[in-house]
């Protein structure tokens, strides 16, 4: 997934890979269908050189329906929809729960209560038998 800038802020786009031509490296070419505040219909085409100078073409509205059915006889694949990953792991987290907050490594550790505490209720006979 591409995102285009529209109206003030990034929108999704879906991602085409497209045969490169005159000495281009990599063509990517990025399409938003409507943006949700505008309306219109974008079309942004990224070339990337073999001395890596990038070149960008952008069409809106009617030029753009007619650039994407010019190029789209050249489209070698669609980018794969990747899921959109909402939250990183933190390294710092301890991953257990005390008294309903989640501890950090951060957190002040000697503070911890877990296991510090006996069970008065809890009977334990006197011998444990193991059979072997």
């Amino acid at each position: 997934m591409g995102y285009i800038h529209c109206c003030g802020g990034l929108r999704r786009t879906r991602t085409y890979f497209i045969k490169p031509e005159d000495g281009f490296c990599e063509c990517r070419m990025d399409y938003l269908e409507q943006c949700p505040n505008c309306g219109s219909k974008v079309i942004q085409l990224t070339r990337k050189s073999c001395d890596n100078k990038i070149s960008i073409v952008r069409k809106s509205n009617q030029k753009a329906e007619k650039f994407f059915t010019k190029l789209k006889r050249l489209i070698l694949y669609e980018q794969d929809n990747l899921p959109l990953i909402l939250s990183q792991v933190d390294k710092n987290d301890l991953g257990y729960m005390e008294f309903g907050k989640k501890k950090f490594c951060s957190s002040n550790l000697s503070t911890l209560k877990i296991g510090k505490y006996e069970n008065k209720d809890l009977k334990i006979p006197d011998k444990l038998v193991i059979k072997g």
